[in-house]
């Protein structure tokens, strides 16, 4: 296999995690800005990550804004400059609690609202009840369990999570 060079290598990291993202259900554009600003060692200016990914002011602005609401990425100020900065936490332990964080408010949360007032039907006698119960509880155990799951891994710290892991895989 060819060596890459540094930029090479930073272009196909930021591709793959572009990818990875599209799969993970977030934007493209998303998961490359986060991309590139974790393999940047200074802070980035919006105009630097238009020129870098090729990507439109408005896009990188909304996906910056988003990234910030997410916690992975935070504005900084360089003492003489107008521009804002970016930076996005270099910790990826940190960063995965983040983002179980944010998908557990604004995934398993709602599901579990709508789960609650779906018991509320009223019951009935008939098949289609029976199963439509069912389902519903067996969705809740499971929404429950991965609810259950994020909130060990929010809580936990790197060793921890790493051995809980390396226990599952034996």
């Amino acid at each position: 296999m060819e060596k890459l060079t540094l930029s090479e290598a930073k272009e196909k990291f930021i591709q793959a995690w572009g990818a990875l993202g599209s799969n993970w259900g977030i934007s493209r554009t998303m998961a490359q800005i986060h991309a590139l600003l974790l393999v940047s060692v200074e802070p980035l200016s919006a105009e630097d990550i238009m020129q870098t990914l090729g990507v439109s002011r408005g896009n990188v602005n909304m996906t910056l804004r988003e990234l910030i609401d997410w916690g992975l990425v935070k504005r900084e100020h360089k003492p003489g400059e107008r521009k804002e900065f970016f930076v996005a936490e270099k910790n990826i332990f940190e960063a995965a609690k983040m983002i179980a964080r944010e998908r557990r408010k604004r995934e398993l949360e709602p599901l579990l609202k709508v789960i609650a007032e779906l018991k509320q039907v009223s019951p009935e006698r008939s098949d289609d009840y029976d199963n439509f119960r069912t389902i519903v509880r067996d969705v809740e155990r499971f929404a429950k369990n991965i609810d259950a799951a994020l909130e060990k891994v929010v809580k936990s710290d790197e060793s921890w999570f790493f051995s809980f892991f390396a226990k599952l895989f034996k």
